[in-house]
């Protein structure tokens, strides 16, 4: 989740001289799904101004456009969401293409793609000040397109420490 008001994160500032980051006072975000390929470096990320069970869906199916060759076994929180009703038949479907992993609940860390998230935060969110909405979405594509031109960093900031 991206929200639209700024935040510092592992900062230093002289005594009685904190940095002040201007902010809109809303809430509003707009929600990521992204996927991490370990092999190749690869990162697919979605955007989406809500998160649901016909949004995963398709975000599943967007997926399997993305690799439609091989069989995807995606590692996922133990969400309700990524066991709806919604989606069941959809796996049942696709299940010699596509599996689910459910990690134990509170294990983040045993998903790829959260430290990925971390990154991206740390790196266009945290201690900048956008002015509009569209500027936080640009700062993240442009992100994820670098991370996708330079896979070799992303196999050894993520993937290595398998």
């Amino acid at each position: 989740m991206i929200r639209d008001y700024q935040a510092l994160a592992n900062t230093w500032f002289l005594r009685g001289k904190q940095r002040i980051i201007p902010t809109y006072g809303k809430h509003h975000g707009v929600k990521l799904l992204g996927i991490l390929n370990y092999e190749t470096g690869h990162i697919y990320v979605e955007e989406h101004e809500n998160y649901d069970a016909q949004v995963f869906l398709s975000f599943l199916k967007s997926v399997l456009k993305q690799y439609p060759t091989v069989k995807i076994v995606m590692i996922v929180d133990d969400a309700r969401i990524h066991r709806a009703k919604l989606i069941q038949p959809f796996l049942e479907e696709q299940k010699e293409r596509l599996e689910l992993m459910f990690l134990p609940a509170y294990s983040p860390n045993l998903n790829l793609i959260e430290p990925f998230w971390k990154w991206l935060k740390n790196t266009v969110i945290y201690k900048v000040f956008y002015k509009h909405t569209y500027q936080i979405r640009k700062a993240v594509q442009e992100f994820v397109q670098y991370t996708n031109l330079n896979p070799s960093i992303v196999i050894d900031r993520l993937c290595v420490r398998m």
